[in-house]
């Protein structure tokens, strides 16, 4: 089991749930915009926040956004010990930085200023930053050196990351990376590209990785809103049987032998649901062919049937109800179980 630790009221590692991630993609100094857009990622899902903060302005301006959220917040730093220390000092409750951008002895400030406050550090590679070609292997070994460069300097706290653009490359250097340490590892894929693209590459690689039992907290890095790598994290977490607390809504693909409107319902249900936080697994199934033994297997299902159709609870048949009576039964049914 790997190490914990606390970003402000959210454990990494030692067991915890894994988290979910994303980053702001307003100008930092921008409180307003930035505030405004926090508040629609922890909306959708995300339990922390990372910031960029390239200069004097946006440093600042974390004091106000530490502030007026209750998202812990991650000061991405590049290159500059000052706003290493300077964001430290606004409040941030975690700093992500790469050691070997900064001078032995700058690095030993920022450290120092790590320990003084108790605040954790994710720390990596990301291969696009590496100078030459190398392995999955060498990824996850320049990964240790990295953490090894606070550790020499008293750091504890410390969160991993290996990043790569390539899906293989990925997964095989976080499975390295995952024998070599027992810190807890932040997962994703880097520059996974577009949502149409990057989402199905990440879904690939950070699905891979959840079933090994690998990942302590997560970012899906994708091109444009955010708020859209909270809603394929969750949906990853959830696909890979990490998160339990959802409805899952399994619907069959359909065929010609399909008699109600088995794709609409399921959408349906899957926006009446979307937020609901109960365990429960919802069956849409248009025929009697899968639909009797997948109703079965489900809380709440249904079998469609020429006219009428068979509507189960707990995994018992129920009753017979019109077709056109079918979706606002499982509406009630699904209310029902959960109470909303």
């Amino acid at each position: 089991m790997k190490k914990t630790v606390l970003v402000k009221n959210v454990k990494i590692g030692g067991g915890a749930p894994v988290s979910v991630q994303s980053m702001t993609n307003t100008s930092t100094a921008d409180v307003k915009a930035t505030l405004a857009q926090i508040a629609r990622l922890k909306d959708a899902g995300a339990e922390i926040v990372r910031v960029s903060v390239p200069d004097r302005a946006a440093a600042e301006a974390l004091k106000t956004i530490v502030r007026e959220t209750c998202v812990p917040i991650v000061a991405d730093i590049h290159y500059d010990a000052d706003l290493a220390i300077k964001s430290l000092e606004a409040g941030a409750h975690k700093l992500r930085l790469n050691p070997s951008n900064m001078p032995a002895d700058r690095l030993k400030d920022v450290a120092r200023a790590l320990i003084e406050r108790n605040v954790p550090v994710r720390v990596g590679v990301n291969e696009g930053s590496v100078k030459r070609e190398v392995s999955a292997a060498e990824l996850a070994a320049l990964a240790v050196d990295s953490a090894k460069r606070l550790e020499d300097l008293g750091v504890e706290n410390i969160v991993l990351a290996v990043k790569s653009s390539d899906v293989k490359k990925t997964v095989e250097a976080y499975r390295a990376l995952d024998k070599l340490t027992d810190h807890p590892l932040h997962i994703g894929l880097t520059e996974a590209g577009t949502v149409r693209t990057g989402s199905v590459k990440s879904a690939i690689a950070v699905g891979s990785l959840l079933l090994d039992g690998i990942g302590d907290t997560m970012r899906i890095s994708l091109a444009g809103d955010p708020v859209k790598e909270v809603v394929w994290g969750i949906r990853i977490l959830r696909a890979a049987g990490v998160r339990k607390d959802f409805v899952e809504v399994i619907a069959c693909p359909t065929c010609s032998r399909t008699t109600i409107d088995v794709h609409a319902y399921a959408e349906r249900l899957e926006e009446l649901t979307e937020k609901c936080r109960a365990s429960l697994k919802v069956a849409v199934m248009g025929c009697a062919v899968n639909g009797i033994g997948e109703s079965r297997g489900a809380e709440i299902g249904v079998c469609g049937g020429r006219e009428r159709s068979l509507l189960f609870k707990d995994g018992v048949p129920f009753r017979e109800v019109p077709n056109e009576s079918v979706l606002a039964e499982l509406e009630a049914l699904i209310r029902e179980k959960t109470g909303e």
